[in-house]
């Protein structure tokens, strides 16, 4: 059966530092580079019939090193908008806030650039985007998404049905590759976080 891949971009030095990095557009570093060349020979045996990927040049770069290059565009794909919160770090966050959690408190309203984003907003966009994957996926076609690791955590949780918060539960790494599929025709994962050497 069809299967969806989903690979997050390579280290940048805003995620190597543990950065909230949403709409901020940072380049990859030398090992987030090396992180995307070895996640494309994780992929590179596949034949994708479809390619989306986040417009943002450290998806796109990743997309293009693992050997993806007709990755098209596709805007629901950028990571959530942390508004406030952007290029701070969780413990930076809870100095102001003590207990904040992402996914239970979400981000306060930033500048023009960061307007900020709740949960279920990140949600509705990874709803758009499952819902032009899966007729292709019914179609034969294995289709990959070259993205961010909160908003493939909120699809992931999308795909199984659940709420986008329980995207929590799904740790990604940079670069990290995954598999979402089927099984008696229920959603499920396949592979999850799997990462090239």
């Amino acid at each position: 059966m069809a299967q969806l891949t989903l690979i997050r971009h390579g280290e940048t030095a805003w995620s190597r530092a543990l950065r909230h990095t949403g709409r901020t557009d940072v380049p990859l570093t030398e090992a987030g580079e090396a992180q995307a060349r070895a996640a494309g020979k994780l992929v590179a045996d596949r034949r994708f019939g479809h390619v989306f990927v986040s417009p943002l040049r450290r998806a796109r770069a990743t997309a293009a090193l693992a050997g993806l290059s007709d990755a098209v565009p596709e805007p629901d794909l950028m990571e959530w908008d942390y508004g406030g919160y952007e290029g701070l770090t969780t413990p930076q966050v809870r100095a102001s806030r003590p207990g904040w959690s992402l996914w239970r408190d979400g981000v306060v309203p930033g500048d023009a650039e960061h307007p900020g984003e709740q949960v279920d907003a990140v949600g509705a966009r990874t709803d758009r985007v499952l819902a032009r994957v899966r007729p292709l996926l019914a179609a034969g076609e294995d289709v990959a998404l070259v993205a961010h690791g909160h908003v493939l955590r909120v699809l992931t949780a999308r795909w199984l049905g659940l709420p986008p918060a329980d995207g929590r539960l799904f740790w990604l790494a940079t670069a990290g590759v995954c598999e979402l599929g089927f099984e008696h025709d229920q959603p499920v994962v396949r592979g999850w976080n799997q990462r090239g050497t």
